[in-house]
């Protein structure tokens, strides 16, 4: 199977159109049906079913569209390495992250790094436990940043300089705005909003033996759109401080839960991996940084 046969199958999916993958790709609309017929004949499975004026995936397509983005994602960036392994001036970094304020550390070493190698380009990618390691598992990212203890089996690690904060976003106008911190008792009876991540591994372990107590609303990945969830008047949401806009025009406030709860930020990578020089570089910026 050839990385360019893949390519050509993952423009039609997203094109939905043999006539308009050709000619983003370049190439003869006879040219790229052969090649996707060749696919399929070479896979033993019909990828795609053909209507009058699109093509929509089958079930095995749809398989296969998932494993070819990693694929070439991965093929994109061996390729990237290797140009980076004589470049002295940049190269590429790929980096899967939590979301967390802390991620200004990261953001404030990259601006360093980049003023000594102007070359830099970094990739982020933004998701919770599951996503980001699955990812650095296959190869695509050089690193991660986790809201868990690591798998010390699996990965390296340096925690973060602070913690994160737990707290309660609600409107500022809610009765328990009031309060300057919230406890279990207060939230008994409120649809709450966080991360399935967060619900299963931080606040069970806050509420302990209560939290059946709680009612989860709903669970997000990105504490953004749960926050618009918020203002609608749906719920309330259990996050990290300083994720969500809570100036006085927002008409959300945060307030942290009592007893505190905290949570430690990692930045990890594969044991044993072997670095471009450019993430060499990052990495022992961050070492060095952390360490004061």
């Amino acid at each position: 199977m050839e990385i360019r046969s893949l390519r050509y199958f993952l423009a039609v999916a997203r094109e939905e159109n043999m006539t308009r993958a050709a000619e983003l790709l370049h190439v003869t609309q006879p040219t790229l049906s052969k090649t996707l017929r060749s696919l399929e004949e070479e896979l033993g499975k019909k990828l795609f079913i053909r209507h009058s004026f699109s093509i929509a995936l089958t079930e095995e397509g749809m398989l296969l569209r998932d494993r070819a983005e990693d694929l070439i994602t991965m093929a994109d960036k061996i390729e990237k390495e290797f140009l980076s392994l004589d470049n002295l001036t940049g190269g590429d970094l790929f980096l899967g992250l939590a979301e967390s304020y802390q991620i200004r550390y990261l953001a404030r070493e990259i601006r360093k790094l980049k003023t000594l190698y102007p070359g830099l380009t970094y990739h982020i990618m933004s998701g919770d436990t599951e996503q980001v390691t699955e990812k650095l598992d296959k190869g695509i990212l050089d690193f991660a940043v986790l809201c868990d203890t690591p798998d010390t089996h699996k990965y390296d690690y340096i925690p973060f300089p602070e913690a994160d904060i737990w707290g309660i976003i609600l409107p500022a106008d809610a009765p328990l705005a009031k309060k300057k911190a919230v406890r279990i008792d207060d939230l008994i009876g409120i649809p709450l909003f966080t991360s399935e991540q967060g619900w299963k591994n931080d606040i069970a372990k806050w509420c302990g033996e209560r939290l059946h107590t709680l009612h989860l609303e709903g669970t997000f990945r990105l504490a953004y759109n749960a926050s618009l969830f918020v203002k609608e008047g749906l719920g309330y949401q259990l996050t990290f401080q300083n994720l969500i806009n809570t100036s006085p025009e927002s008409g959300l406030v945060f307030r942290p839960l009592s007893p505190r709860l905290e949570t430690k930020l990692f930045l990890i990578w594969n044991k044993y991996q072997t670095f471009t020089p450019i993430a060499e570089r990052f990495l022992s910026q961050i070492k060095d940084s952390f360490a004061r």
